[in-house]
């Protein structure tokens, strides 16, 4: 009896700290979007300045792996999960700092909110996961509150049809990398170094479209003083957003873990309101009583 009490207790701390990750990462995930908006505004070239705040991210959080001796190994499984949940990372990131111009905050906004649902759909599918009411109900719930709230701030995309048909493609891609992480996760290795690997394997796969896109245009890094302030916060944001990020997917799964999504549209639009000065998007009060209710529900059924 006394067992099955502690295991209890053990198991509600780990759903606890699982809750604490999601709200964590999803909110960091936001402010790391407005940090993105802020560097564009001040002129910084948007790719060159997400592979270079994602490597020194990865450095970071590699030189914490190291300095408390956790395993590091370098071999064939982690450097395959490198590039390949570092280009499964890399595309949706790259997609949406091009898109952003052609189609709209709000519309890549929309595309966040669907990778819970994919990801989820793959997982059973894969029998990674069983198929729950309670978690369907708080996934579908969760989903519209997004859907909500991304709809409010949307924008019209026609005259951008490939951009927008890119866009719809992300949270696929997404889902993906979710499922992947899981699937392919090295044993023995720090969940912390999976992260930076990650990141490092990501900054690789946006080297070609930096080298397309911004050729030369490093320096403008350091231009000014703006600019080296919000690149030095991003690579912070980064560096917290994807400790926890892995903590919470060794923790929970993928399924629990793209709920990040939604909290990110929601956290995204309370800071646009409260730090941008952004106007209080229509719905607003229903999105969110829908995003707190799915995310309550799956949480219980998790």
């Amino acid at each position: 009896m006394k067992g099955v009490v502690e295991q209890s207790i053990r198991s509600k701390r780990v759903s606890l700290y699982a809750f604490g990750c999601l709200l964590l990462v999803g909110s960091f995930l936001a402010l790391s979007l407005v940090i993105a908006k802020l560097a564009d505004e001040a002129g910084a070239p948007r790719l060159t300045f997400l592979m270079t705040a994602l490597i020194g991210a990865a450095l970071i959080l590699a030189g914490s792996t190291a300095i408390r001796g956790q395993p590091m190994p370098l071999n064939r499984r982690t450097l395959e999960y490198a590039v390949v949940s570092g280009i499964l990372f890399a595309v949706p990131n790259a997609v949406s700092f091009l898109a952003v111009r052609h189609v709209g905050a709000g519309f890549v906004a929309l595309s966040l909110a669907f990778p819970i649902l994919v990801t989820w759909l793959l997982a059973v599918t894969l029998r990674m996961e069983q198929l729950r009411v309670l978690r369907l109900i708080g996934v579908l719930l969760g989903l519209g509150g997004g859907v909500i709230l991304a709809l409010s701030k949307g924008t019209d995309a026609e005259g951008a049809l490939g951009w927008a048909a890119l866009v719809m493609l992300m949270p696929l891609v997404l889902a993906v990398g979710n499922i992947y992480r899981t699937w392919r996760w090295p044993q023995n290795a720090a969940p912390v170094f999976l992260a930076a690997l990650m990141m490092l394997g990501g900054a690789a796969a946006l080297s070609p479209f930096v080298l397309t896109y911004e050729a030369g245009r490093f320096g403008e890094l350091f231009g000014s003083s703006q600019v080296g302030l919000l690149l030095l916060g991003e690579t912070a944001v980064f560096a917290v957003v994807y400790f926890f990020f892995f903590v919470l997917q060794r923790l929970a799964g993928p399924v629990y873990l793209s709920q990040i999504g939604v909290v990110a549209a929601l956290a995204g639009s309370l800071i646009a309101i409260l730090l941008l000065g952004e106007s209080m998007p229509p719905n607003l009060g229903m999105a969110v009583a829908l995003i707190i209710l799915g995310t309550v529900i799956f949480h219980r059924a998790a």
